[in-house]
């Protein structure tokens, strides 16, 4: 790739910057999960957070920081002063105060004192992977969280103060029904939070679930998938709750910046062991060993695995594949002028033949998809990836 698609690559000074940072602590592993994790030891949490200082030390950013999350793993599992360290760590990078930042916790990790501590270090937004309200259901996936410590663990959270709360539910579950499913939703909303996140459930290579699926002890029926999908679009809209991705609802100014900004093929920094990084006209990761990172930030590397300098025409294809998710659609002509070497003529066909196949329409500049089309929106995205490897045409 040449200079100059590099800097055309490289974000604006105006744009958004986000900040991510991996946690890899879990005290169990869920059914469902494929994020690199470990168990904590407070020698393991200690060498963590000296390794994030050092890393955070090895990067270089002009431009103020505008969201920050902590995922995980379980960010939550950290003690009070942990998090005011690892706090104070990206306080003193973030070049003012974050306009978001939101940190995941698991119902049976939030204590007064840990919300306290996330509170006084600037966080924003809390989420909490719920999954699901039906203890047998919870037994299923692994989830070491009973309903009671959901709700002990919501009123906290509510008493806290936070300017923003997301709950994180699971559907198409083994076993699930959809009157269970409309229950959970119902319970949720009861609860009024101010951003949901509804997640189909999916079979990851190497977790426990995908054993399970390979051995026929639970089977796949995308047919149901999409009628449990239409009743919650349905539920939650007359709940008040607008649909901005096709997994997620937040009532007005509540939207998850952090993500939005991602899907947007913005830029972010991410730190810690398995954290990916978009930034600077480069794409990678790190290595997903809590050892293996320490060891190569010691030699004074980071993102060493799957690093690629980004060209605009990988980024207005994922612009097409994440941002369709997006009720808000794509901007043909800011990816036009951004990526004008994409095969546009291509594109513009593949586009035609989703509006033509009610899985889209066109407004102005705009592309999105339509409901039936969100369905479909994993095998739109395959197909725009088909689309961008073609040779261009004029």
């Amino acid at each position: 790739m040449s200079d100059g698609d590099l800097a055309q690559a490289k974000a604006a000074p105006s744009e958004p910057l986000g900040l991510y940072v991996h946690v890899p602590f879990c005290a169990s592993t869920c059914d469902f999960c494929a994020f690199y994790q470990v168990k904590p030891t407070a020698d393991g949490v200690g060498k963590f957070l000296d390794g994030l200082k050092t890393e955070a030390d090895l990067i270089t950013w002009q431009r103020p920081v505008t969201t920050v999350f902590f995922g995980g793993g379980t960010p939550g599992l950290l003690s009070a002063a942990d998090l005011r360290r690892l706090g104070d760590v990206v306080r003193s990078r973030c070049r003012g105060a974050p306009e978001e930042w939101s940190v995941e916790m698991a119902p049976a990790s939030v204590t007064d004192e840990r919300l306290a501590a996330l509170k006084d270090i600037g966080v924003t937004r809390i989420s909490m992977g719920v999954q699901s309200f039906q203890p047998s259901l919870l037994d299923g996936l692994g989830r070491q969280h009973s309903r009671e410590q959901i709700y002990r663990a919501y009123e906290r959270v509510q008493r806290a103060d936070f300017a923003s709360v997301n709950l994180d539910l699971m559907f198409a579950l083994p076993g699930q029904t959809e009157a269970e499913w409309t229950a959970d939703v119902a319970e949720a909303v009861g609860l009024a939070p101010d951003h949901l996140s509804t997640y189909c459930l999916t079979f990851e290579e190497d977790t426990a679930l995908w054993i399970k699926l390979s051995e026929g002890r639970v089977k796949l029926d995308s047919e149901r998938e999409a009628e449990l999908y239409e009743s919650t679009w349905a539920q939650l809209a007359a709940a008040g709750y607008e649909q901005y991705e096709v997994a997620n609802f937040a009532k007005p100014g509540h939207c998850c910046r952090h993500n939005q900004n991602t899907w947007r093929m913005h830029e972010w920094v991410g730190l810690g062991p398995s954290a990916a990084s978009q930034h600077d006209g480069w794409r990678g990761g790190n290595v997903a060993d809590l050892n293996q990172w320490l060891a190569l930030l010691g030699e004074g590397k980071r993102v060493t695995e799957d690093r690629r300098a980004l060209s605009p025409e990988q980024l207005a294809e994922d612009a097409f594949i994440f941002g369709l998710r997006m009720n808000e659609g794509v901007d043909f002509d800011r990816w036009k002028q951004r990526a004008p070497a994409a095969p546009w003529v291509a594109i513009n066909e593949c586009a035609d033949r989703l509006v033509e196949d009610g899985l889209a329409h066109r407004t102005g500049t705009y592309l999105r998809l339509t409901d039936r089309g969100r369905l479909l929106a994993d095998s739109v995205g395959l197909e725009m990836m088909e689309v961008f490897a073609e040779p261009v045409r004029t």
